[in-house]
């Protein structure tokens, strides 16, 4: 690789630096960089800055909205991939230069090569397949007993509310099924549907009343007004479902389920017209403080029998639908947030 004029000084720099020709290709970088990537310099040689992306062209939609008058472009928890090489995360400052592109990375240095909000460490990975194989017997137990439940209960015409319970506990043994295997063996998210959040919401506070009971006030607060949007409605169920668990454990005893629309958001760097809101707060103990930065990482929990899953895969799936968590806390009032974009066309594959 020929080192060009801006790398005059940048050879002992800690900072992984590159710089691009006018065409895109890699035209200059320094030792941090390759070494960052994990490759040797002659590997980067000519190669488009482009090919690095592992996120099916996300920087190429960024760079096309990259001024020429010098302002940088933060791209934040960006992917990449080089040849033959393993996939790193990082923070990327991007700069139009006269000849080309400016790149800066700041790594996530103490997660090397993985991205902990989202993957799981090959430890845990392998002690989930022994604890799925020991819960898929007691699941199919439990199948079958709510199959045999539900034959009994149709001879007779006087408990509607028995039976909707009995339904309750087939479908949940289902999705708990289907999330064993996800867990087990990481698949693509199947095709999204147009659903409405709010009947997401009702079962998993049905899921809550099982749980709970007259022990904990379930409040709504919803907007009849919002619009179906694009999501798989199981993923969903799982994800607030975590969330109004970890409400239950807070020691609440009120818990509020919003939701609400937002116009003209900005998830990431995608703007969005509408989003819908989804909030669950709670009057409990709050997150303590030595977890807030911590929260979304998995093994992470402030109880001792807690997993610490609950909180990462819920990530995990606002961001499988383009969306994003957040959370504020305090003791005695905790919200976490989960944002998802509306298809503007209607469509459920948008």
């Amino acid at each position: 690789m020929h080192y060009n004029g801006a790398m005059h000084g940048c050879d002992e720099l800690a900072t992984p630096l590159a710089w691009t020709d006018a065409s895109g290709a890699l035209a200059s970088c320094n030792p941090a960089f390759a070494s960052w990537l994990g490759v040797s310099t002659r590997r980067l040689e000519s190669l488009p800055f482009l090919a690095l992306d592992a996120e099916e062209g996300r920087l190429a939609a960024l760079l096309a909205r990259l001024t020429s008058n010098g302002d940088p472009l933060r791209v934040r928890r960006a992917r990449l991939r080089a040849p033959g090489g393993a996939e790193r995360f990082a923070d990327l400052l991007l700069v139009r230069t006269e000849g080309g592109l400016r790149i800066e990375v700041y790594p996530a240095d103490e997660f090397p090569g993985t991205d902990p909000a989202s993957a799981l460490p090959a430890a845990l990975h392998a002690a989930l397949k022994g604890l799925a194989h020991e819960i898929r017997n007691p699941l199919a137990g439990l199948k079958g007993a709510a199959q045999l439940l539900a034959r009994r209960a149709s001879v007779r015409s006087d408990n509607d509310d028995e039976r909707e319970l009995i339904s309750v506990i087939g479908d949940e043994v289902d999705r708990l099924t289907a999330l064993l295997e996800r867990l087990v063996n990481p698949a693509p998210t199947r095709a999204f549907e147009l659903l409405n959040i709010h009947v997401v919401l009702e079962r998993v506070r049905m899921l809550a009343d099982a749980d709970a009971g007259w022990a904990i006030k379930l409040e709504r607060d919803y907007d009849p007004s919002l619009p179906e949007l694009s999501g798989d409605a199981d993923r969903l169920t799982q994800a607030l479902w975590n969330l109004l668990r970890n409400a239950l454990e807070s020691g609440a005893n009120t818990v509020t389920l919003r939701t609400r629309a937002e116009h003209g958001v900005l998830i990431g760097e995608v703007a969005h017209r509408l989003v819908l809101r989804i909030e669950i707060a709670d009057n409990g103990r709050g997150v303590p403080d030595d977890l807030t930065e911590r929260i979304f990482l998995p093994l992470v929990s402030g109880r001792a029998e807690g997993s610490g899953l609950g909180l990462p895969l819920t990530q995990q799936i606002a961001r499988e639908h383009g969306g994003a968590l957040s959370y504020r806390s305090r003791p005695g009032h905790t919200v976490f947030t989960l944002m998802l974009p509306v298809p503007e066309d209607g469509n459920a594959d948008a």
